[in-house]
C-alpha cells in the first residue's frame, strides 16, 4: 500500500473521515507550498491535493485559475512542484496528489513524468482532462510505479460508466458532487447521500466529496456521508488574499484546522 492506502486504512481502523485539501502550487511561491504542506499535516489534514500550474485549467472556476496564475507568474514549473515535493519528504509522510492536466505530462514524456514522481514521494495523481479509456498506457505505468489514479465522479456520471471508472481506480474515488467547475458555494448540492449510494455500489474504494464544500458547517455535514471532504476554494481563496503577507501560514492554517476539527467531530 502507497501513503493514500495507508492513510484509508488507518481511518477505517480508528472510524473517523478524511480530510483532502487543495492548494495551488508555487501560490504565491514554493517555499511557501511547503510551509503550508508542513503545517497542514501538523494540523491533521489526512491528504495533501497539489495543483499544478497550468495555462489553461478547464476544470477549474476564477479562484483556483487565479492561483495557477499566480503559480505560472511566480516561475512554477512540473519539475519545481516535484523538487518541492522531495523536499517536503525530509519532514513529512502526507499523503500528496497531484492535480494536473495531461498536456503537463505529455511534454515530459508520460512514463518519465510518472517514474519522477514516484522518485520525488508523490502518492497519486488526478489527471483532469484524461478519461479512463484513453489512457495510452497510464494505468500501467502508475501501477509499475506504486502510485494511484485518482478518477472523478460527477452528478450526470451514468452508472455504467461509475462501475468502469471504480474497476480502474485506486486510492479513492473523487465524486465532484457539484456539475461545473471548482469553487465556493453557499449551499451543498441536495443529492449528495444519493449519488455516493450509487458511487458505493460499484466498488469499496473510498468515496471524497469535493466541489463547493466551503466552511467547516459543510464539511461536517459531507463527512457523515462520504469517507473523506475535499476543500479546495475555500482554503485557495485565502491564499490568495494573504499573498506573501507574515500571516499567510498561521491564518490558512487556522481555517484549515477548523476543517479538521469539523470532519473528525463526525
Amino acid at each position: 500500500m502507497n501513503r493514500i492506502e495507508q492513510r484509508f486504512a488507518a481511518l477505517r481502523r480508528e472510524g473517523k473521515k478524511g480530510l483532502i485539501v487543495y492548494i495551488g502550487a508555487g501560490d504565491p511561491d514554493l517555499a511557501a507550498t511547503r510551509e503550508l504542506a508542513l503545517a497542514f499535516d501538523r494540523a491533521g489534514v489526512d491528504i495533501l491535493e497539489l495543483g499544478v500550474p497550468f495555462s489553461d485549467p478547464l476544470a477549474d472556476g476564477l479562484v483556483n485559475q487565479l492561483a495557477a496564475q499566480r503559480g505560472l507568474a511566480s516561475g512554477t514549473t512540473p519539475l519545481g512542484v516535484l523538487e518541492t515535493v522531495a523536499e517536503l519528504r525530509r519532514e513529512s509522510e502526507i499523503p500528496v496528489v497531484l492535480y494536473l492536466y495531461y498536456n503537463l505530462m505529455h511534454r515530459m514524456g508520460l512514463e518519465r513524468f510518472i517514474e519522477r514522481a514516484r522518485a520525488a514521494g508523490v502518492d497519486g495523481l488526478l489527471v483532469l482532462d484524461l478519461p479512463p479509456d484513453e489512457d495510452e498506457g497510464y494505468e500501467a505505468a502508475m501501477r509499475g510505479a506504486g502510485l494511484c489514479p485518482i478518477y472523478l465522479v460527477a452528478p450526470t456520471t451514468p452508472d455504467e460508466r461509475i462501475a468502469t471508472i471504480a474497476r480502474r481506480a485506486s486510492g479513492f474515488i473523487y465524486y465532484i458532487s457539484r456539475e461545473g467547475v471548482t469553487g465556493m458555494r453557499d449551499q451543498l448540492a441536495d443529492n449528495i447521500g444519493t449519488m455516493t449510494a450509487r458511487i458505493r455500489a460499484h466498488t469499496n474504494l473510498p468515496v471524497a466529496i469535493g466541489f463547493g464544500i466551503s466552511t467547516p458547517e459543510q464539511a461536517r455535514a459531507v463527512a457523515a456521508v462520504g469517507d473523506a471532504v475535499v476543500v479546495g476554494s475555500a482554503v485557495v481563496h485565502r491564499i490568495g488574499q494573504l499573498g506573501r503577507s507574515p500571516a499567510l501560514v498561521p491564518e490558512v492554517t487556522r481555517f484549515v484546522r477548523s476543517l479538521v476539527e469539523a470532519v473528525k467531530s463526525v
